[in-house]
C-alpha cells in the first residue's frame, strides 16, 4: 500500500511511472537519501492501511498485480483531481470569480429523468404504426427494464439490429441507477460518427442540462499551467465537466474510455474515480479492437468487481467473453441477459434474406445497383469505395451518393441527413461506402451488397437492410460478394478466414447467435495469446516477493486502442473551421482549437500526409510546429469525394487558407 501510495505522489505533476526501467523510475526515487522523518508525524498520522483494498481484491491470483495496479489508478484519479480542483478554486477566489461545475447530482434528477422517458415512450408509442416489429420493441424494453432490480454487475443486451437496443439500455439504465443509488450513466459508443445522433437522442429525451458529449478527433495532451485557471472561457462549464466527468450522464467513446483506463497522465486518469458506482454501457461491444480485448475485458471486470459498476455490454452480435471460454473473461449467468430469449428474437427480427454472390468484379456489381433505385454497397477500403463511385458515376446511376471517411465528420453528417431524406421520400439513393455506415447508423435500404469481412460485420451491414421490417424478407437481399479488383486489409482477411471456417457447419442460418457464438470463439481461438494483448498489458503489472513492479507510463506510451496508422490533415473550406484557426493565430489555447476542429479533419495515411506537405499541398499553422496540419490546395478535396491525396504529386494553386 505504501508503494501504490508512492506512486500517485510521485506522479501526481507528471504523470504515473514505471518502478523500474530508465531514471525517471520510481525505484529510483525511492532510492534517494532523505533526512528522516519526524517522529511527530508517525504520532500525528496514523498509518493504517488495512481496509484501504477493496474486499474483493485477490493478490495471489493471476490478476493480482493488475487488480492492485488498478486500484493505484483509482487513488491516483482522487489524488490528481483534488489537486486540480484545490488549485482551480484558489486562483478563482485570487481573481474573485465564480468557477462553472454546476452539474446535478443523478439521484437528484433520476426521478424527472425516468418521468421524461416514460413520457418520451408514451408519445412514440402513439405515433408508432402496430406492427410485429414495434411490439418486439416494446417487449425488449419491458424485459430489460423488469431486470434493473438484479444486483450490479455485468448484464448482456443481446438483440438483432433495429430491436431498440439504444433505448432499451438507457430504459434499464435509468431504472437500475435509482435501485442502486448509482451516480452516473456513462454510454460509450465505438465510432465518433454515431455520438452525435445518440447524443441527440438522450438530449431529446432527458434534456439539454444532464448530458455531457465528450470525444474528440485529435487529442491534445499539454501539460496545465495555473494560469489557465484564470482564463474565462464561453463554454467553462463543458470543458470543466470532460475534465473529470462529474454530470450525471455521459456519452463518450470507447477510445476516450478506454485509453483513460490505461493513461498515467493527469490530465487523462482525473476522471477514473468518478467510473466508480456508475452504469456503463458499451454500445455495439463487439467492436473492441481484438488487440487490446484483454485488458479492457479485464478493466470492465475489475470495475464491475470492486468499484460498484453495473457494465452493459450492447450489441446486436455478442460476442464471447464469458469464462471459461475467454480465460479471464466475464462471469454472466443466463438471468443477466436483459432480452428475451435472444434467439427467439432473432427468428421473429429477421428480415432479410442472404445471398453468398462468390467473385465479383465491379463492373459487374456495378451492373447490379444499377437495377434499383435505391441500395447500399460497403466495401473494406476508402481506395476501392472511391473507385467503384467513381466506375458507378461513369455508368449513369442515379442518386448515386459516395460516403466514407474522406469527407470530413462534418460533411458525414449533412451526407447521411441527405441519404434519410432520400429514404424517407424514395427517391432514387444509391450509396457506396466503407463500414463507418454500419454499427449505429440509422439508415433503411430494401437492398444491400457487403464485401466479404467478419461475421460481425456481414451482421451490422444486414441491420441496414429492411430495418423497419416494411418489405418482404424474400425482396430484402443482402449479398455478399468478394471483390476482385480490391484485397481486403490484412486484419480484415483473417477474420474473412474465420468466417469461412464456420460457414460450413452455419450455413443455413448465418446470423444466429448460435453463428456468431462460434464465429467469436474460431476469432479468439486463432488470435489466443498476444493476439488479444499486442502491448502486453497483463504481464506489465507484477507483484515481486519484495513489492510491486508495475509500469504505468510504459502502458500509457504503448496502448492505443485504434491503431490506425493515420495522420490528421485540417480541411477548412467552410467558414467556421477558417474562423477557429483565425482565432487560433489569435491567441485561443491549442487544445480548445483542436476539439473545436474535429469536426473538419480527414485522417490520411502517413506517407501520403508527408508528400502532400513536401509539395506544398498541406502546411502547417505558425508557431504551432506539426501539430496543425492544414490543407491548402482547395482542389483535393470535395463534398463529394472527400479529400484525394492520391494526388499529391500534383501541382495546386487553389489556396484555401
Amino acid at each position: 500500500m505504501a508503494e501504490l501510495i508512492a506512486y500517485a505522489i510521485a506522479g501526481h505533476h507528471a504523470g504515473l511511472p514505471d518502478m523500474s526501467g530508465e531514471t525517471s523510475g520510481l525505484a529510483d526515487r525511492l532510492k534517494k537519501i532523505v533526512p528522516p522523518l519526524d517522529t511527530i508525524w508517525r504520532n500525528e498520522v496514523e498509518l493504517d492501511p488495512t481496509g484501504l483494498a477493496p474486499a474483493n481484491l485477490k493478490p495471489r491470483a493471476k490478476i493480482g498485480g493488475f487488480q492492485i495496479a488498478f486500484l493505484g489508478r483509482m487513488i491516483f484519479s482522487c489524488l490528481v483531481d483534488a489537486d486540480f480542483l484545490d488549485t482551480e478554486a484558489f486562483y478563482a477566489s485570487v481573481d474573485g470569480r465564480q468557477v462553472e461545475r454546476g452539474w446535478p447530482v443523478l439521484s437528484d434528477e433520476i426521478e424527472r429523468m425516468i418521468a421524461r422517458f416514460h413520457a418520451h415512450m408514451l408519445a412514440k408509442r402513439r405515433e408508432a404504426a402496430d406492427t410485429a416489429l414495434n411490439r418486439l420493441r416494446d417487449e425488449i424494453l419491458r424485459h430489460a427494464r423488469q431486470k434493473s432490480g438484479l444486483p450490479r454487475g455485468v448484464f448482456t443486451l443481446n438483440v438483432p439490429t433495429g430491436g431498440g437496443k439504444t433505448l432499451a439500455s438507457l430504459g434499464f439504465a435509468l431504472d437500475h441507477a435509482r435501485q442502486w443509488k448509482m451516480d452516473r450513466i456513462i454510454y460509450a459508443i465505438p465510432f465518433t460518427s454515431i455520438i452525435d445522433q445518440t447524443a441527440s437522442i438522450f438530449r431529446g429525451i432527458l434534456g439539454e442540462d444532464v448530458i455531457l458529449e465528450h470525444h474528440s478527433s485529435i487529442e491534445q495532451e499539454t501539460a496545465r499551467k495555473e494560469e489557465a485557471f484564470r482564463t474565462e472561457r464561453s463554454d467553462a462549464k463543458l470543458r470543466l465537466a470532460m475534465e473529470n466527468w462529474q454530470a450525471p450522464v455521459i456519452v463518450t467513446t470507447n477510445v476516450q474510455l478506454f485509453e483513460s483506463l490505461f493513461a498515467n497522465r493527469t490530465s487523462r486518469c482525473r476522471k477514473l474515480h468518478n467510473l466508480a458506482n456508475a452504469v456503463i454501457i458499451l454500445d455495439e461491444a463487439q467492436t473492441i479492437p481484438h488487440h487490446v480485448l484483454r485488458p479492457c475485458v479485464a478493466a470492465l471486470g475489475e470495475l464491475a468487481r470492486n468499484y460498484d459498476c453495473t457494465i452493459v455490454l450492447c450489441t446486436a452480435t455478442q460476442p464471447a467473453l464469458q469464462e471459461p471460454r475467454f480465460p479471464g473473461g466475464f462471469e454472466i449467468g443466463p438471468e443477466r441477459e436483459l432480452a428475451p430469449d435472444p434467439a427467439r428474437l432473432h427468428r421473429e427480427l429477421k428480415r432479410t434474406t442472404e445471398r453468398l454472390a462468390g467473385a465479383m468484379a465491379d463492373d459487374d456489381l456495378v451492373a447490379e445497383m444499377s437495377t434499383v433505385d435505391q441500395a447500399l454497397t460497403i466495401v473494406n477500403s476508402r481506395r476501392h469505395a472511391l473507385t467503384l463511385y467513381q466506375r458507378a458515376k461513369s455508368a449513369g446511376i442515379d442518386g448515386l451518393i459516395h460516403l466514407t471517411t474522406r469527407q470530413t465528420a462534418s460533411d458525414r453528417r449533412s451526407i447521411l441527413k441527405n441519404v434519410r431524406e432520400r429514404l424517407e421520400q424514395r427517391t432514387p439513393c444509391v450509396v457506396i461506402a466503407t463500414s463507418l455506415v454500419e454499427a449505429g447508423v440509422d439508415v433503411d435500404f430494401p437492398r444491400v451488397w457487403r464485401a466479404e469481412a467478419g461475421l460481425d460485420q456481414l451482421t451490422q451491414a444486414a441491420g441496414r437492410c429492411n430495418r423497419e421490417g416494411r418489405r418482404p424478407v424474400e425482396d430484402s437481399v443482402v449479398t455478399i460478394f468478394k471483390p476482385t479488383q480490391a484485397r481486403p486489409p490484412a486484419e480484415i482477411k483473417g477474420l474473412i478466414g474465420d468466417m469461412l471456417r464456420i460457414l460450413g457447419e452455419h450455413r443455413g442460418d448465418l446470423f444466429s447467435p448460435r453463428t456468431i457464438e462460434a464465429y467469436f470463439q474460431e476469432v479468439y481461438w486463432r488470435k489466443s495469446g498476444q493476439g488479444l494483448d499486442k502491448y502486453a498489458v497483463m504481464e506489465k503489472f507484477l507483484l515481486e516477493s519484495g513489492g510491486t513492479d508495475f509500469a504505468y507510463r510504459s502502458v500509457a506510451e504503448q496502448f492505443r486502442l485504434i491503431e490506425s496508422g493515420m495522420e490528421p490533415v485540417i480541411v477548412a473550406i467552410d467558414e467556421e473551421p477558417q474562423a477557429i484557426l483565425r482565432a487560433l493565430r489569435g491567441g485561443i489555447p491549442p487544445g480548445l482549437a483542436a476539439r473545436k476542429l474535429q469536426n473538419y479533419i480527414v485522417q490520411v495515411p502517413p506517407k501520403d500526409r508527408r508528400k502532400l506537405i513536401e509539395n506544398g499541398h498541406v502546411r502547417f499553422v505558425e508557431e504551432f510546429g506539426d501539430q496543425f496540419a492544414v490543407l491548402w490546395t482547395a482542389n483535393f478535396y470535395s463534398r463529394e469525394t472527400g479529400l484525394v491525396w492520391e494526388q499529391a504529386d500534383e501541382l495546386g494553386f487553389d489556396g484555401i487558407v
